[in-house]
């Protein structure tokens, strides 16, 4: 089970995390193996540290920590939806945020 934000239960469902990685790689050079093997990472980490509920936000966290890693498009486009921008500035600050993390690597 998926414990939501708004503490509500829900199955935890393998489609709906491919899904959401799909749309934020859309038009991006990220084959379906990279986002197959990105997911199955995810879920191995998130059974291995969860017996039965898992908050939302481990997934979350764990999905954005992947897209950093292999696109920063795609990393923008998920952040955005998982944190809830509503302004430009929230997408100016993440991006500037982006940028000097990989400046440091």
């Amino acid at each position: 089970m998926v414990i939501k934000r708004d503490g509500r239960r829900e199955e935890f469902s393998k489609e709906k995390l491919i899904s959401g990685l799909k749309k934020a790689c859309q038009k991006r050079p990220i084959s379906p193996k990279v986002i197959g093997e990105l997911v199955e990472q995810i879920v191995d980490e998130v059974t291995d540290k969860y017996d039965r509920e898992v908050p939302g936000m481990a997934i979350g966290e764990r999905v954005m920590e992947g897209l950093r890693r292999i696109d920063p498009v795609a990393y923008v486009r998920f952040a955005s939806v998982y944190r809830r921008f509503e302004e430009a500035t929230e997408f100016v600050r993440e991006v500037k945020n982006l940028e000097g993390k990989n400046d440091t690597t």
